[in-house]
């Protein structure tokens, strides 16, 4: 007889059965915790649905099989230089507005607390089948974890006349509305439901605690990297018409839900090289559609009442810019172009001479990428977020993240505090970025500050307030933490200060957005602001040209002022 036979205890148990709204899933059991995966939340978004908002799904009969991730949405892969950083995975099919839940108890009576995960990647890459974002941590420490997958590019953040808005962001709350129904049977409670996403999924997050349609369906949020924005519509509505022509198609949903699906994706990867958050270009993003986002979010929740009761947990890394500039050597470009980068710099932050001054009085060993690279960082990301937090004190709690990846360039940059977050820096996707020997104690200290602020809105140290506490992981390479305050206040101060948009930012100094040869493709971009207003080709900055490039810039700015 087996060990099996004699002894039932050293039975493997058997799969785990949840029973949803459409019908029942079978998951498994992984390392102690109960794992479901491509649980769909909504139908398949093609055919007569594409470029629609969800439906839910078909019910089915039977029991379905939740034992691997369902399809991942339409998307281009990244560019070979940011896939050396970043994992994409691609998952074929149509179902791919699924999710995945890990639980430690998959019962009624559990009652714990749910984090919802919404991936980074532009608005037009990513998944939930990244390495990385694995949930087990979560679920072997008490909370409840689901990751969700979304449309993405032109598919889920087109703007077309015969359509509407926002059909990403609308997965997003579908699969919200199917926690809130469904995830009381997994062990979680519908009361205690933490919105958490990082780059794009932390915009998508500060877009549904703003949503009228959202209220209700969470209690809290974490916004890492990404702060709650809108794009303008033109801008959007640009992306949509440039794929058009080079598909030779009208620029209406009807005319690109006609379209091959490969061939739509090789036309928004052409029209989207030239985006970088650095530098600006043309991309995607959730758009004022007057229904699911009225106003633009960041002043809904900075003016407004709206969620005002949510605990929010925000923050940014030390050095975000580096993952945007390292890849494909545009670090060192940036610095050969010296003052055509800063003078773009400027334009695209609306700012004059006074604030990159300012940032080298600070910073006086620092090169040009350093100090564009920090001055659009705060543009994006730091001065939105303390604008949010100033508007919330008490209940909103800072984050820096100061780890140094081990891999040259990179610093703390973008999307290097995910594998902490998750604890999950043993697996080979979080060292494609990491590097090896990531600290565990980090991954303890920011995890469990995670999972506290799950289960009870408090992370660990103070609320904001008029002393800006910022809880800073892993300064200086060590795998600790601990609280400054205002430890970058110097810098956000100078965009305080500088009076807002001076004349030679709006006119002298006429902004850059260098093409292919210049700009990294893709990438997991942080939010991007609207396209810069001037463009110099490669050819005006091949071969250290620069004389030549300043001139074209000044002849650029003397026309606009006429």
């Amino acid at each position: 007889m087996t060990a099996e036979q004699t002894n039932p205890a050293a039975r493997p148990p058997a799969d785990p059965v949840v029973g949803t709204a459409y019908g029942a899933v079978r998951g498994r059991h992984e390392r102690g915790v109960a794992v479901f995966r491509g649980v769909p939340y909504a139908a398949p978004p093609f055919g007569p649905r594409r470029f629609r908002p969800p439906v839910p799904p078909e019910p089915w009969d039977g029991v379905r099989d939740a034992g691997s991730f369902g399809p991942t949405a339409p998307k281009p892969p990244y560019s070979e230089a940011f896939g050396t950083y970043l994992s994409d995975p691609d998952v074929p099919g149509d179902d791919c507005l699924n999710l995945n839940v890990w639980t430690p108890e998959p019962s009624r009576g559990a009652r714990l607390p749910v984090l919802v995960w919404f991936h980074g990647g532009a608005l037009t890459r990513g998944s939930s089948a990244v390495p990385v974002y694995d949930g087990h941590a979560f679920a072997r420490d008490g909370v409840v974890c689901v990751s969700v997958n979304y449309r993405l590019g032109v598919e889920g953040y087109g703007l077309f006349p015969d359509a509407p808005a926002n059909s990403g962001l609308r997965d997003q709350l579908a699969a919200l509305e199917w926690v809130h129904h469904s995830i009381a049977a997994f062990g979680g409670d519908p009361a205690r439901v933490t919105l958490a996403g990082q780059s794009a999924g932390a915009i998508s997050v500060g877009a549904l605690v703003a949503a009228p349609q959202a209220q209700g369906l969470f209690r809290r949020a974490v916004l890492q990297s990404g702060p709650p924005e809108v794009s303008d519509r033109d801008k959007v509505r640009r992306m949509v018409r440039r794929m058009a022509a080079r598909l030779r198609v009208p620029a209406t949903a009807e005319a690109f839900a006609a379209v091959d699906r490969d061939a739509l994706l090789r036309a928004q990867a052409e029209v989207g090289r030239l985006s970088s958050p650095v530098l600006g270009g043309p991309a995607f993003g959730i758009a004022v559609d007057g229904d699911l986002v009225p106003r633009d979010p960041l002043e809904a929740l900075v003016e407004g009442d709206v969620a005002r009761g949510a605990e929010l947990l925000v923050g940014w890394t030390r050095d975000e810019y580096r993952l945007w500039l390292v890849p494909g050597g545009l670090l060192e470009r940036v610095d050969r172009l010296g003052p055509v980068a800063l003078a773009g710099a400027m334009a695209r932050c609306h700012r004059g001479h006074e604030v990159p001054r300012g940032y080298r009085a600070l910073h006086p060993g620092a090169g040009t990428a350093e100090i564009v690279g920090q001055m659009v960082t705060d543009h994006l990301l730091r001065v939105p977020l303390q604008r949010l937090a100033e508007a919330r004190p008490g209940s909103t709690y800072v984050y820096e993240f100061a780890w140094p990846s081990r891999l040259p360039g990179l610093g703390a940059c973008h999307a290097l505090e995910l594998g902490f977050v998750f604890d999950t820096g043993r697996v080979p996707e979080s060292a494609k970025l990491a590097g090896e020997g990531a600290p565990q104690e980090l991954a303890d200290a920011m995890h469990g500050a995670w999972v506290r602020f799950a289960e009870t809105g408090d992370p660990g140290w103070e609320g904001w307030d008029q002393r800006h506490p910022v809880r800073v992981f892993g300064d200086g390479g060590c795998g600790g933490a601990h609280t400054a305050y205002g430890p970058r206040d110097a810098e956000i101060g100078l965009w305080e200060t500088s009076g807002g948009t001076t004349a030679a930012a709006a006119r002298g100094a006429a902004a850059v957005t260098i093409t292919s040869e210049l700009v990294a493709d893709g990438g997991q971009a942080a939010p991007a602001a609207g396209p810069l207003p001037a463009l110099l080709t490669a050819r005006l900055v091949r071969g250290g040209e620069l004389r030549s490039a300043v001139r074209r810039l000044r002849r650029v700015a003397g026309v606009r002022r006429h």
